[in-house]
C-alpha cells in the first residue's frame, strides 16, 4: 500500500484551518476568489484615518491581506508582508491589509508594537461587503490593477492559510 505525503503547505492549512482555529472562527465564509476574476475594490479608511482610494494608487499590483492580531500564523506571516512591500513599493507593488480583529484598538496597537507600515483597515462596513473575508486566516489575494478601470483588479493569485517565505518573495513576479 502506497501512502500520499501532503506538501508542508497542505499539511500547515489542515493544522492552520482545523485543528487550532477556534470554533466561533470556523463560520463558513467567503470562497477565494477565482483566478481571472475581476474584484472591484472600495475607498478604504486605514487605521489612523486617512482614506485609501484604488484610483489614487501608484500601484500596478495589489496584494490584498486578511489576518487578525491575535493570529498566531498572522503572526509569522506579517514581517514577510512587510519586507515584500518595503522592497517592491518602489517597482509597483502595493498592499491592503483588512484586520479582522473586533476592534481597532488591537489592530493598529499591533502594528505600531511590530513596526509595521503597510496600509492596513479594518473589515467592515462597505469594505466587509466588497471584500469580504475568504475562508481561511491569514489570507493572501493578488489582484492585477487596470488603471483604465480604476477600482477593478484581475486575481492572479489567491491563497488562504500560512504561506512559507519564499512564497511570499515569490510575489514579486506578479509586478
Amino acid at each position: 500500500m502506497r501512502i500520499a505525503i501532503a506538501s508542508r503547505r497542505n499539511l500547515l492549512k489542515i493544522s492552520a484551518l482545523t485543528w487550532l482555529t477556534p470554533a466561533w472562527a470556523q463560520t463558513p465564509q467567503a470562497p477565494l476568489p477565482q483566478l481571472g476574476s475581476v474584484v472591484s475594490l472600495p475607498d478604504v479608511t486605514l487605521l489612523g484615518g486617512a482614506v485609501w482610494t484604488p484610483q489614487n494608487q501608484a500601484v500596478s499590483t495589489l496584494v490584498v491581506y486578511w489576518w487578525a492580531s491575535w493570529c498566531p500564523f498572522c503572526a509569522v506571516q506579517s514581517p514577510h508582508i512587510e519586507a515584500l512591500w518595503r522592497a517592491q513599493k518602489a517597482n509597483g507593488l502595493g498592499v491592503l491589509a483588512l484586520s479582522i480583529d473586533k476592534q481597532e484598538s488591537a489592530a493598529s496597537g499591533y502594528m505600531k508594537s511590530k513596526g509595521y507600515s503597510f496600509p492596513a483597515a479594518m473589515l467592515v462596513g462597505d469594505v466587509a461587503k466588497m471584500l469580504p473575508k475568504p475562508k481561511g486566516l491569514p489570507v493572501v489575494v493578488v489582484l492585477k490593477l487596470d488603471k483604465a478601470k480604476g477600482r477593478e483588479g484581475k486575481v492572479v493569485f489567491a491563497e488562504g492559510g500560512e504561506m512559507f517565505p519564499e512564497d511570499i518573495e515569490g510575489l514579486k513576479k506578479y509586478i
